[in-house]
Formats: C-alpha cells, sequence, structure tokens
C-alpha cells in the first residue's frame, strides 16, 4: 500500500489530553509563558513546539487547550505573521487538520498554488484521504472537493479530484496478476501516447491513482516491455505543465515514495527565489518519515535538506524549520 504520512497516534484519534503525561504539561507552560505579556518569544515556542515529533504536537494541541482555554493554532495566529506565524500555526495542529490548513492557505488570494495542493492530496492512502476531507470539514465546513473545483482547472482540477476519491485498489496477488499489468499498460498507452487524437487525460487518471504500488511498479516494467520506456517517461511526453508535475508525483510516490519527497523539498528550492511556502509544508508534512527522506535526499543530491534550509531560509524560520529536521535527524548522527 501507498505509505502512511500521519502518525499513529493521529490515526486513533485518541482525544484522552490528561493521560498524556507530566512532559507534555511542560512543553504546553513553556509555549504558553513565551506567548504571554507583550511581544512573544519566538525561540522559546520554537524549543516548546518545533522540536517536538508529529505526535508530540498531537498532544501538545490537545492539552494546551485543557490547561489554558485556547485553542493553540489561535495562539499562534495572533502572536505570528507572515510564512514563520504559518509555520507556527501548522505545528501547533495535528497532521490532519494541518494538512486542512495548508491547503486553506494554498486556495486563498488570487490563483490556488497547485504546487501544494498536488503534494497534499496526490499518493495518499484512502485513510488519510478521508481523514484529511473530514478534517477540512471540520475546520471551515466546506466539502474539499468543492474548495478544489473551485480553485483549480482543467488537468490540475481533474487529477486532485481523482486523487480525493480515495480510490486506490486494495493489493490481491489473485487480481493484480502480471497479465493485468500487461493488459493496464497497454490500455494506459490507447488513453495517452497510443490514442491517434488528443489525450484521455481523465481515464489515465483513474488508471494511475487506482493501482496499488505493487501492481503499479508490475504496470510500469510491462509498459517499458512494449514499448520502449517507462511509465513515467511516458507521461513526461504526453502531458505538460504542473498537471504533469502532479502525475509524475503521484506516480513517484507510488513506486519510490522517499526519492519522490526529496525531489519534491528540492524543487521547493530550484529556479530564481524559494518557493518557501511549500518547503515550509512538505518539511512540516513529512516529519513522520523523514529519516526516509533525508537518506534518499543525501544519495541523491549530496546533500542534506538541513543544508537546503540553510542555503534557503534566514532569520527564526530557518531556526524552526531546522528544529523539526533535528526532532527526527539530529545533524551530525
Amino acid at each position: 500500500m501507498t505509505i502512511d504520512l500521519y502518525p499513529p497516534i493521529v490515526h486513533e484519534q485518541d482525544l484522552s489530553p490528561d493521560a498524556f503525561g507530566p512532559a507534555i504539561d511542560d512543553y504546553c507552560e513553556e509555549i504558553h509563558d513565551a506567548v504571554k505579556g507583550f511581544g512573544a518569544n519566538k525561540s522559546a515556542v520554537i524549543d516548546g513546539l518545533a522540536d517536538q515529533d508529529a505526535t508530540n504536537r498531537f498532544k501538545i494541541s490537545l492539552r494546551y487547550k485543557e490547561l489554558y482555554g485556547k485553542e493553540l493554532l489561535q495562539v499562534m495566529k495572533k502572536e505570528f505573521s507572515g510564512d514563520f506565524g504559518a509555520a507556527m500555526q501548522f505545528l501547533s495542529l495535528p497532521s490532519d487538520k494541518a494538512e486542512a490548513r495548508m491547503i486553506r492557505m494554498a486556495t486563498k488570494g488570487m490563483g490556488a498554488s497547485v504546487d501544494i495542493l498536488f503534494s497534499i492530496c496526490c499518493g495518499r492512502t484512502n485513510t488519510e484521504i478521508h481523514m484529511l476531507k473530514k478534517a477540512y470539514f471540520e475546520m471551515y465546513t466546506k466539502d474539499l472537493n468543492q474548495v478544489i473545483a473551485s480553485e483549480t482547472r482543467g488537468d490540475n482540477e481533474r487529477l486532485l479530484l481523482t486523487a480525493l476519491q480515495a480510490s486506490e485498489q486494495e493489493y490481491d496477488p489473485l487480481v493484480h496478476t502480471k497479465e493485468k499489468a500487461i493488459e493496464d499498460a497497454a490500455y494506459i498507452h490507447s488513453c495517452g501516447l497510443g490514442k491517434t487524437f488528443g489525450t484521455d487525460e481523465k481515464n489515465i487518471f483513474k488508471a494511475i491513482c487506482a493501482a496499488p504500488p505493487q501492481h503499479l511498479t508490475e504496470v510500469s516494467l510491462a509498459y517499458a516491455e512494449k514499448y520502449g520506456y517507462s511509465l513515467e517517461k511516458a507521461m513526461e511526453k504526453e502531458f505538460t505543465g504542473k498537471a504533469k508535475e502532479g502525475l509524475l508525483f503521484t506516480i513517484g510516490m507510488k513506486l519510490k515514495p522517499f526519492q519522490a519527497i526529496a525531489k519534491l523539498v528540492k524543487s521547493a528550492c530550484a529556479g530564481i527565489g524559494t518557493n518557501e511556502m511549500l518547503l515550509i509544508d512538505t518539511i512540516i508534512r513529512y516529519q513522520n518519515v523523514m529519516k526516509d527522506v533525508m537518506a534518499a535526499h543525501i544519495e541523491m543530491f549530496s546533500k542534506s535538506i538541513h543544508d537546503r534550509v540553510r542555503e534557503e531560509c534566514s532569520g527564526k524560520l530557518k531556526d524552526l524549520l531546522l528544529a523539526v529536521l533535528n526532532a527526527v535527524w539530529p545533524e551530525g548522527i
């Protein structure tokens, strides 16, 4: 199956903040003290919140309201602004709600940030897609499908809405046979490069999103054997623009997820000017699997994600992102 990104406690939705232990209370107190009075202490909030893994942040989010009667998200919104403030908002929420908040920000203003939408919605497990849609509705009383449909167009909209259907099949070796892989490879080709006029984007998206990773691996091998190049290369030839990037990311998250995430980090730092919000979202969202992502990134690019943060960010935002990384991959190990 496609990899989970949320820690087990988020899947379990254990809402018993009084059972989290004294250490969580200490973190909550540290954060509360840092935002008291005039002007919040950014360094202290980083120590109390950004230094934690996703499991502890889930606990802190619940326990803070229990202790102080305020939603931690609202405290972060009041005290901080800009990219640093956005990052603190994401860190103040459980993983599913943090992603819902990221989508909310990515669809505000003139034109949606499809890079962020693809990275959140594509290549996810069925369970986490359902959790994300539920979290979005609980926070904003809007259906996520309707939001995506209103904010995106064309192939971008089609791919995102297909991903949100949570249609990935459970792998069954009796169903997902080599013969089925050959059949699906031929079908995808007939919808794309093998089609005389145009491209049947909708059915390509449906076939790829529905395929479990083990099966898609066989489909790609069958495609290469019959047509001379991999499934990824075929999609590069068939699609353009952001839809191509989103589809390749979807395939990558099924076939080589940690390498796909490492490439996403690099893409946020590519060209003139860093896409800081994509970099922030990526580092926070993937913290739970960051050990594997970091190893892939170092192998692929001969540098750590810490190095990228130091090159692309400055000030307290840099300190915050380094703290998130160091919580799971301390520098120097």
